[in-house]
């Protein structure tokens, strides 16, 4: 092999290092930087959450340009729509989420099969909306014996509270859809249709479904609100990525901050968060969300900042109780300091941390 000469090898030396020193600043400002705390160079948030109701601080927060106020001129906010929580958590996990708006059962699951180290949950974002809808003839619990009712999915939120209310009432079910009532689990989107042709007996589905079915002649039989204290159970939080929350503490603060004024924005502006969600669902599916809808279902939702922990805590035990999970030990799962830090500023009680 030919040698180089001295000189030529010492400038590629000098290349190479500042080459590295190159890399490792450019490492410092962007997405994977840990612990630093610094964001002073650009960074990108990407934020997920679902074009739906129970998601309305999040829907709202995107279209009023709420968060990118609140971000910064330093922080390019990356918003990413999902239709379920299991396809938000692979995409934190496989590093594609910086943070999302999720369901309490699927951030179990993710703390859960990370062993507590890869989510945090930082603020809550909504409570209530669920409901048992199911046809004019059914009056009662027992009559759901030999019935089929729809769940959005084995094992997601509503599946595990209907399993478990079903218990309660002495009707036993099976993951296989057998048992005293068969649970039939669906896509949300089909169980308007599977309901009138008679598919299903009923649903136990978050809105805007529940209004949906009732529109098209069924009843609630239960009302989820009705079976935890005070009416409150979370249906939607904010959870970030552990190593962004490490790298960019500063950056999960100005989310937060956004998260409480979305939710100000949307309580003290209800008719203007419901146009704004209605706009916002037809840019991302192609088709607005009934305006009528919207104003249906809003009064039984709660666009609440506690992240009502307590709830989830229930709705895990009721998940071991039917037997869809293992125990899981929460501990470490909520991080309220951010929350807390932007409660107080806006002149709001703290949350207690559990």
């Amino acid at each position: 092999m030919r040698r180089l000469p001295l000189r030529r090898l010492v400038t590629l030396a000098t290349l190479a290092v500042v080459g590295a020193a190159t890399l490792g600043s450019t490492a410092a400002c962007g997405d994977d930087s840990e612990g630093t705390g610094d964001s002073s160079g650009p960074v990108t948030l990407r934020l997920g959450y679902f074009p739906n109701i129970t998601h309305a601080p999040a829907v709202v927060g995107v279209e009023k340009g709420i968060f990118a106020e609140k971000l910064g001129s330093n922080v390019k906010l990356d918003p990413k729509t999902f239709n379920a929580g299991p396809a938000a958590i692979e995409a934190v996990f496989s590093g594609a989420l910086d943070a999302t708006y999720i369901g309490p059962n699927p951030t179990v699951n993710a703390f859960s099969k990370s062993k507590g180290e890869a989510v945090r949950v930082v603020s809550g974002a909504a409570s209530g909306g669920v409901a048992l809808v199911v046809k004019p003839g059914i009056t009662d619990a027992q009559g759901l014996r030999g019935k089929k009712i729809a769940t959005p999915q084995l094992g997601n939120t509503q599946d595990v509270a209907i399993r478990y209310w079903l218990k309660q009432q002495g009707l036993k079910t099976t993951k296989e859809g057998g048992g005293d009532v068969k649970i039939v689990p669906q896509e949300n989107a089909q169980t308007v249709e599977t309901f009138n042709s008679g598919g299903i007996d009923g649903a136990w589905v978050p809105e805007p479904f529940v209004s949906r079915l009732v529109n098209a002649g069924g009843k609630v039989l239960v009302d989820e609100r009705d079976l935890w204290p005070d009416k409150k159970f979370v249906i939607t939080n904010l959870l970030v990525s552990t190593k962004f929350l490490k790298a960019h503490p500063d950056v999960v603060q100005k989310l937060v901050d956004g998260q409480v004024a979305a939710n100000e924005f949307v309580n003290t502006k209800p008719d203007e968060a419901q146009q704004a969600i209605s706009d916002a669902i037809g840019k991302i599916t192609g088709k607005p969300l009934d305006l009528k809808l919207i104003k249906q279902a809003w009064p039984t939702l709660e666009f609440t900042n506690d992240p009502i922990t307590s709830s989830l805590k229930a709705g895990l035990d009721h998940a071991v109780d039917v037997g869809l999970t293992e125990p899981v030990d929460l501990k470490g799962l909520y991080d309220l300091t951010y929350l807390n830090n932007a409660l107080k500023a806006a002149g709001k009680p703290e949350v207690i941390q559990p």
